[in-house]
């Protein structure tokens, strides 16, 4: 199975507990992530705060008019420093999503690491190729400046 990588890198003018604050919350998802992909939380295991072993239940739209379930796990949190999902139900073969931040003078560098795959062999190398990793790119774009829009607004 190929595997498929991409970091970024972000400053934030926060602090790492605000930074921290707005991360652990898997409800701020949707406000980073494009309208056009419909995201909807469906469930949470444990409540409203990130923990390890928290499940997450959502629907988003990854085709026009294909409207897909995913499952992802938080398997791993180190508090105000960390933490990492991993899908367990979706549309990628792997997708396992490390979110870090480290405070640098005047805020906090938020990283992240994805690793994912495509099912389908080389049927899924070709729409990696094609359109799938223009897209998850996109999706981090669109992230950052939403991130940059509202932390900045904030100050």
């Amino acid at each position: 199975m190929k595997t498929y990588h991409l970091k970024t890198k972000q400053f934030l003018p926060i602090t790492v507990a605000h930074a921290w604050e707005f991360f652990s919350s898997p409800r701020n998802l949707a406000l980073i992530t494009p309208k056009r992909l419909n995201f909807e939380i469906l469930s949470m295991s444990g409540g409203e705060k990130m923990f390890t072993g928290q499940v997450i239940h959502y629907k988003v739209t990854v085709l026009p008019l294909i409207r897909l379930h995913w499952e992802t796990e938080i398997i791993d949190v180190l508090e105000f420093q960390s933490f990492t999902d991993k899908q367990r139900k979706g549309p990628y073969a792997q997708w396992v999503h490390k979110h870090t931040f480290r405070e640098v003078e005047g805020g906090v560098e938020a990283h992240d690491e994805l690793e994912y795959a495509i099912p389908f062999g080389l049927l899924g190398r070709l729409a990696n190729f094609l359109f799938v990793s223009r897209e998850v790119k996109s999706i981090f774009k669109y992230r950052s400046k939403v991130l940059d829009e509202h932390f900045n607004r904030k100050n």
